[in-house]
């Protein structure tokens, strides 16, 4: 049986993967700040990490789906500690967690790992600067770190959703809400389950020939 690992796995777009892969018959353990996780984990404690995977043991499968929509407001009103925490969060946790899992899996040849952009990352949404730019990096790092496992039997690949229906979208203010919901042309926001269903491909073996890539899952917004 495989062993997947995912972040943020307590709620939202990680509660969904996670239930997805434990019905593909995938041995599931989850890390998170909120209650219900296997392990209390921060990601963007390093120490914290390493401890946690050490316990959990080898590692097929890692879903980055830890994250934080940053702060609400104009570029040019966002702190510099809000910045950071976004940062910290959104990109530096994903590094860390996948820095720790890639020696094993390259050791054993074979690996998936599936990373959480977000349309705001290609496109950018306005008043979600630390966002959007945070996500733009997701999507960097999963383009090179593509192209340098690419012939490890190790796949990466990221998801871009649109707004998708979870808690921390419940965080986002009502205008921003509206806005970028009204950008989808199918016009309703996508599902935990929605996103949780190409997951469970990307991090299978009939995703063979597939990596470093951007996948959108967008009702239509995005076709690039």
């Amino acid at each position: 049986m495989r062993r997947a690992i995912v972040t943020g796995g307590a709620s939202g777009l990680g509660a969904a993967c996670a239930t997805r892969l434990r019905g593909d018959g995938v041995e599931v353990v989850t890390f998170d700040v909120s209650p219900g996780a296997d392990y209390a984990v921060d990601v963007t404690d390093n120490v914290a990490v390493k401890m946690a995977i050490s316990e959990v043991g080898s590692i097929d499968i890692l879903i980055n789906s830890a994250g934080i929509v940053g702060p609400n407001k104009p570029l040019w009103e966002v702190e510099s500690f809000e910045w950071r925490k976004t940062f910290d969060v959104n990109v530096n946790g994903l590094f860390s967690v996948t820095k720790a899992v890639v020696p094993g899996m390259i050791e054993r040849g074979w690996g998936r790992i599936v990373n959480m952009a977000s349309m705001a990352g290609k496109d950018g949404n306005p008043n979600l600067s630390a966002y959007s730019a945070s996500k733009a990096a997701v999507i960097g790092l999963t383009k090179s770190l593509g192209k340098e496992l690419a012939k490890t039997g190790v796949i990466v690949n990221a998801i871009a959703p649109a707004v998708i229906e979870t808690p921390m979208n419940a965080a986002t203010s009502p205008e921003v809400l509206a806005h970028i919901t009204s950008l989808i042309p199918m016009g309703r926001m996508g599902k935990a389950a929605e996103v949780a269903a190409l997951v469970s491909w990307l991090s299978s073996d009939e995703c063979s020939f597939s990596t470093g890539a951007v996948y959108d899952i967008s009702g239509g917004r995005a076709t690039y």
